[in-house]
């Protein structure tokens, strides 16, 4: 085994250590969440803190890591007869996005159930972590179905393995530790609260700091084992400091007006239900604990509050985590004793913020926000040329080559479900019908691999012509391998929503260009909601380009959107060239993931010879290679020219306006969208 990078070594990155310290004290915490970008030594922290973490005592030969002071009744591998522990390392178990389901949660032997009565059960990955860290490397990319599993296993504090009637069941008690990078897609709620506490970490812009980083790196990378050896004695005193802090942790007193102060701080920030009270609780508990004290005090509960609360204030994706610093202050004041805020009475009150309260900057090196509001767009003049009519694209003060200033986009609302027909076998998500390892049950095939879910009629319809031959004298199944059969399910894909808007002079009327920034942010918004892949291509002027490739990062793409310029000529050909060329590259990479072309346009063209024919051929294109697509009708005003109807059917595919958009509206509450050159 390598020898890792000493904890004690790691350069700046409070926050990070200090995270995953407190969890060291108290796993109770529940765990930490990293967020940042490549290169700050994230995984490089969690792995470090392995050699820090106690032992632990369990039952000898037990596989589950059973305490011998109170084993789980229910082990696998028990009863278990009273005997002396045995001491070993808490393990750090890591989790790699790919894993399937029965390297998370172990796999049982369906033919030996069947045939022998016998729960031979292999365990996996939660069972490994019982007791000790689960770490999760870009845990934002992990595929639903194994989040559905850490859920599971995080709330109930055990492990279930089911097929076909036969169980299984194990402690999973485990402290979860995720790293992501935000740009690569963010996590789903239900996983995001899991995590007691979240820290940004970020390369430091000291010279001198990075510097530092780069001599340690490289002499570690030189001799390993001589590098630990110089960091061995700060080592050492780091873990005596967390077993001291453990020891002090049950007689830490967590007061009833320290509780006030959690209380109220929770109830100022509107964080959703009651775990944000609990982590800040225990996390200022080890706080005091880890500062050698045994009483919480005002400080620690500030310090809990950075660390637990800014993940836990999203509303949707599309804002980043952070914490209003002054606002905090207050809270506390306001809800600490009455004597403290006696003693504040004469203070002279800080100079406010922009908007009369303090607007500080964002908690564990959060850049400051101000509660997630949008900036609303300048006020206007009704009679600007920017409000020149639709049917006038070249009017006076919107001339080809005029560029206006990026509007903000207008509140984002729910959208109708826009799928792909048909049926697909991409990765696992919410949008359009697949073949998929979960979901109804349409049938049985033979295994070609490991078997994961057992058909059990057809398996026992199998193996019944067989038994006589087989010579079946007891009453259990003689069942062999080629009796098996895999159960085929049907489900849900995530798709790669490939958005194509039109930026051009005919959308540049501000109220208009905000509602159509909004409707494309609503999509947006569903499709993180459905675990889609999105990408960004804009066109204007003369050109079309690409504004972001495919990712799973959905509020990269909302930051593109709200930053884009508009004005100029409307080359339409373009933009639906260009997307074809990045879905043509996308095909290749990921032949699965099945593409929804949505253009958000009035159906203009204009700009080079013939620019509505070259639409048209551009569009034939999509149709003829069975692209599924839809176009968003942002055409306003009493006279309509109906062009962008005119442009879905020569892509083949459907024209819905913003307003039909909406899931709320009278049109319907789901729209399929139909795909070109598929036979009925």
């Amino acid at each position: 085994m390598s020898t890792p990078y000493p904890f004690t070594a790691i350069v700046g990155q409070d926050d990070l250590r200090l995270g995953l310290l407190l969890n060291a004290v108290s796993p109770a915490v529940g765990g930490v969440l990293v967020r940042g970008e490549k290169g700050t030594a994230k995984s490089t922290a969690v792995r470090a803190l392995a050699a820090l973490m106690p032992e632990v005592s369990v039952v000898p030969g037990c596989r589950f890591s059973c305490d011998p002071l109170s084993p789980d009744p229910a082990c696998p591998d028990g009863p278990h007869a009273e005997a002396a522990g045995v001491s070993r390392a808490a393990r750090t178990v890591e989790l790699p996005v790919g894993a399937s389901e029965d390297r998370l949660v172990g796999a049982l032997d369906i033919e030996r159930a069947l045939s022998e009565g016998v729960k031979a059960f292999e365990p996996g990955l939660l069972a490994d972590a019982h007791r000790g860290i689960l770490y999760v490397d870009e845990v934002n990319l992990l595929h639903d179905h194994l989040v559905d599993l850490l859920l599971d296993a995080a709330a109930m504090g055990a492990s279930y393995v089911e097929r076909e009637g036969v169980s299984v069941r194990h402690a999973a008690r485990f402290l979860l530790v995720g790293t992501m990078n935000p740009e690569e897609g963010e996590l789903r709620p239900q996983l995001l609260d899991r995590f007691g506490l979240t820290v940004e970490v970020a390369a430091s812009r000291d010279t001198d700091e990075r510097v530092e980083v780069v001599r340690r790196r490289l002499a570690y990378d030189d001799d390993p084992e001589g590098f630990a050896a110089r960091w061995a004695e700060e080592e050492t005193a780091l873990r005596e400091r967390i077993g001291a802090a453990r020891a002090l942790l049950p007689r830490v007193v967590l007061g009833d007006g320290v509780l006030r102060q959690i209380a109220a701080t929770c109830a100022a920030f509107e964080v959703d239900g009651m775990r944000a009270d609990i982590v800040m609780a225990r996390t200022a508990t080890a706080l005091a604990a880890w500062a050698g004290r045994e009483e919480v005090t005002a400080d620690d509960v500030r310090q809990a509050a950075l660390l637990a609360l800014p993940h836990r204030r999203r509303r949707n994706p599309f804002d980043a985590p952070g914490l209003d610093e002054d606002k905090l202050d207050q809270t506390l004041d306001e809800a600490g004793p009455q004597e403290n805020q006696e003693n504040n009475d004469g203070d002279d009150d800080p100079d406010p913020g922009p908007d009369g309260g303090g607007d500080g900057g964002g908690g564990g090196g959060v850049p400051p926000q101000a509660d997630g509001d949008r900036t609303p767009p300048p006020a206007e003049d009704d009679d600007t040329p920017s409000q020149a009519p639709d049917s006038a694209p070249d009017a006076p003060g919107r001339s080809a080559g005029a560029e206006q200033q990026p509007v903000a986009a207008a509140e984002p609302f729910r959208t109708k479900m826009l799928s792909v027909p048909g049926l697909g076998e991409g990765a696992a998500g919410r949008r359009s019908r697949a073949r998929t390892a979960h979901g109804r049950t349409t049938g049985a095939v033979r295994p070609q691999g490991a078997l994961t879910k057992l058909h059990l009629s057809a398996t026992v319809q199998a193996a019944a012509p067989h038994q006589r031959a087989r010579g079946r004298s007891g009453r259990g199944l003689v069942v062999r391998r080629d009796d098996l059969r895999q159960a085929t399910r049907e489900g849900r894909e995530g798709n790669l929503v490939l958005f194509v808007v039109d930026a051009s002079g005919s959308m540049a009327a501000r109220k208009r260009m905000s509602a159509v920034k909004g409707a494309v942010l609503s999509l947006l918004l569903d499709a993180y909601q459905r675990r889609d892949k999105v990408g960004l291509v804009t066109f204007r002027g003369k050109e079309a380009e690409v504004a972001l490739p495919p990712t799973s990062s959905v509020d990269a793409a909302a930051a593109r959107l709200e930053s884009l310029p508009t004005g100029g000529r409307t080359p339409l050909a373009a933009g639906l060239l260009k997307a074809h060329d990045v879905l043509r590259v996308e095909r290749l990479r990921d032949p699965s993931r099945r593409p929804l072309l949505v253009v958000v346009t009035d159906g203009r063209a204009t700009g080079g010879p013939e620019p509505v024919a070259l639409a048209g051929r551009a569009a034939r294109l999509h149709q003829a290679e069975g692209t599924a697509s839809v176009v968003v009708d942002c055409e306003s005003g009493y006279v309509r020219l109906g062009l962008a109807g005119e442009l879905a059917r020569e892509l083949g595919g459907t024209a819905v306006t913003l307003d039909e958009l909406r899931a709320d509206s009278i049109a319907g509450l789901v729209k399929d969208v139909t795909a070109a050159g598929r036979a009925a």
